[in-house]
């Protein structure tokens, strides 16, 4: 794989640095995945607005890890699979919900395994869910404005997935306890 940095705030471009130092106050360290992200300010810039805006949804905390997850999950990103784990258990998601997105397994939650099947989907097929597909989704009682929530939790997944891959980036020592393999 190709060598990338792994930057520090000292070492970052100029337009990474105040990202850099956010993350650092926030979480008491840079992980990894953030730190080859700061070669490329507007990946950065775009993966942390993303991810603060995705917050602002409507979604609880286990709804939003769910779709990061089953994205991490079939997209193959130890880093994220890792993270979004060690994430999870912090924010308190039922660990039988850690353990079938870990596992790519049903949910046993009815509602959250159909947020689950439909991220799944969403992901499959590029955007393109059946009409049936929908359907069902939205009879789950979940609506319009979920799905397009679901494009944006999709999207930061190929920002951070993508990224994990082509840098082969090394999982933190504080998510290494939640280590994944497919």
């Amino acid at each position: 794989m190709n060598n990338f940095k792994i930057h520090t705030i000292e070492t970052a471009p100029d337009d990474s640095k105040e990202i850099l130092k956010k993350v650092s106050d926030k979480y008491d360290f840079i992980p990894n995945a953030l730190a080859i992200m700061a070669e490329s300010p507007a990946m950065l810039d775009s993966y942390m607005t993303m991810n603060d805006i995705f917050e602002k949804t409507s979604l609880s905390e286990t709804e939003r890890q769910i779709i990061l997850m089953t994205n991490a999950n079939k997209n193959e990103c130890t880093y994220c699979m890792a993270a979004h784990t060690t994430i999870s258990q912090m924010a308190k998601v039922p660990d039988d919900v850690i353990e079938s997105l870990r596992d790519n397994k049903p949910i046993k939650d009815a509602k959250l395994e159909a947020l689950r099947k439909f991220a799944k989907i969403i992901n499959e097929t590029r955007g393109w869910p059946t009409k049936s597909d929908v359907d069902e989704f939205l009879a789950a009682g979940y609506n319009n404005e979920v799905i397009l929530d679901i494009i944006v939790g999709t999207s930061i997944k190929v920002l951070s997935n993508y990224t994990n891959h082509v840098s082969n980036a090394k999982i933190d020592d504080v998510f290494e306890a939640n280590a994944w393999s497919k």
